[in-house]
């Protein structure tokens, strides 16, 4: 008989937990924030609190910390966009705390995530405005927002972004002229600050995939929500991340919806929740599975449940994404 060592170094051990803050649970916006163990399908377990009720909110994470930012408060007088930070531990469970401000306000950010930066690109400022503001984060520490660059348009409503351990990825978007929904995607280099560079297209025009992120760290996987007329899309894309290119088709939820959250670890990316609007608007409690590196439809991963269940334009991410 022998021992058999645990595999990977050190800081790759005993992760793997997704987080998720639902956003909008009909008929406001929550405050709630759930956790989930990628590799290992299940439902969600409650985590904590955020600092305030809010929804179309950004995400982002280190292997410890996760970020919340960004996002919409409906219910306030007036209806406000805001531009807080707010970061958990995520190895634990408790309420969220306050890390500082971005440089810009706005519901559905996007952002990227390496070991040490959260990279947060554009938001929906209102009224109907567009930003092309990028600006960024140290993760490990507190305080406002700095400059980064920009985008190559100012966007609201981009698709989950996608990040590898070099460069954070943006895709999709809306802007104020026609064709409106856009099949852009493009990059930053997560180290040094600057404007984002053209990668290549979607396969479609699309936007408002929820917070989060789908990538190992050499593929990205985008959600694809909406591509207006039709906002009940199911389509998954896919992108080689280290070689720009036009992204190719990896498969199909289980049903067209829009506002979809995600989060990954280097084997899995789950999508949760969501909502369809015909016949009706439903808000689902449904997460859903890919293996990345491969090809095909999800697969059942398990129920959003509790005070998170049944919701839309919340944001997801987890300790151990394609960026660390």
């Amino acid at each position: 008989t022998y021992m058999v060592p645990p595999g990977g170094n050190t800081r790759e051990r005993n992760r793997g937990r997704g987080f998720f803050a639902p956003g909008f649970v009909s008929p406001t916006q929550s405050n709630v924030i759930n956790f989930l163990n990628i590799q290992s399908s299940g439902n969600t377990e409650d985590f904590g609190d955020l600092t305030v009720a809010k929804y179309a909110l950004g995400s982002g994470a280190s292997s410890t910390r996760g970020i919340f930012h960004g996002g919409y408060l409906p219910s306030s007088s007036p209806d406000t966009d805001i531009n807080s930070i707010e970061f958990i531990t995520i190895a634990t469970t408790g309420n969220a705390t306050d890390f500082g401000d971005r440089t810009v306000v706005g519901r559905n950010p996007a952002a990227a995530s390496s070991s040490t930066r959260v990279v947060m690109a554009a938001g929906h400022p209102s009224p109907n405005s567009y930003t092309d503001t990028i600006d960024f984060i140290t993760t490990a520490t507190t305080g406002n927002a700095s400059d980064f660059g920009n985008l190559l348009s100012a966007t609201n409503a981009m698709c989950n972004a996608n990040n590898s351990p070099t460069r954070g990825i943006f895709s999709g978007g809306n802007q104020p002229s026609s064709p409106y929904n856009q099949n852009v995607i493009q990059f930053v280099t997560m180290a040094s600050a600057g404007n984002a560079s053209d990668f290549g297209d979607l396969t479609v025009n699309a936007r408002d995939a929820a917070g989060g992120t789908a990538s190992s760290n050499t593929r990205g996987l985008i959600l694809i929500g909406n591509s207006n007329p039709n906002n009940n899309l199911n389509t998954v894309d896919f992108i080689t991340m280290a070689s720009a290119g036009n992204a190719s088709d990896f498969g199909d939820l289980f049903t067209g919806r829009y506002s979809v959250s995600s989060c990954s670890n280097s084997n899995r990316a789950v999508f949760l929740a969501g909502r369809t609007t015909s016949p009706s608007i439903v808000y689902q409690n449904a997460m859903e599975f890919v293996t990345i590196a491969t090809t095909g439809n999800t697969s059942d991963f398990g129920d959003i449940i509790g005070s998170g269940s049944g919701s839309s334009a919340g944001a997801a991410n987890s300790d151990s994404h394609g960026g660390l």
